[in-house]
């Protein structure tokens, strides 16, 4: 068994491809239209998103994103946030500018493994994303 993907759903799936793509790295794997969805695969790897939103985005309603908490939701039954590791927090933080929509940290988990720094933002549909830089495994 391989992991596959995690699927978000967009007002606009051209902006939420634009910020995983610019931001993380992902490259588009496939897209194609099924009646009046849009469907994008974007590619990190061996890690896919899949991205769903209407294959007319000039008909998209923006509802405003559910305001999560600090690192995201937390009634059984959600996701709470998607996760990346980085070399560099501090230095992502600055490429995003004023486009990190920052929702907790960033904290510095040092006490628990030495250098483990997270920060948590938020995607175009409010997506809880956090970053990580430093973790290890226990040995």
């Amino acid at each position: 068994m391989n992991w596959s993907h995690v699927a978000l759903n967009c007002a606009r799936v051209s902006a939420t491809e634009d910020f995983y793509t610019r931001w993380f790295g992902f490259e588009r794997a496939n897209s194609f239209v099924l009646g009046d969805l849009q469907i994008v695969f974007i590619r990190l790897g061996e890690s896919y998103l899949e991205l769903f939103g209407p294959a007319d985005e000039s008909t998209a309603v923006d509802s405003p994103a559910a305001t999560p908490t600090a690192d995201g939701p937390q009634q059984r039954g959600t996701a709470r946030h998607i996760a990346f590791q980085t070399d560099d927090v501090d230095g992502l933080l600055e490429r995003l500018g004023d486009q990190a929509r920052i929702t907790l940290g960033p904290l510095d988990f040092s006490e628990y493994i030495e250098g483990w720094r997270s920060v948590w933002l938020t995607d175009p549909d409010g997506i809880v994303v956090e970053v990580s830089q430093g973790y290890k495994d226990a040995s």
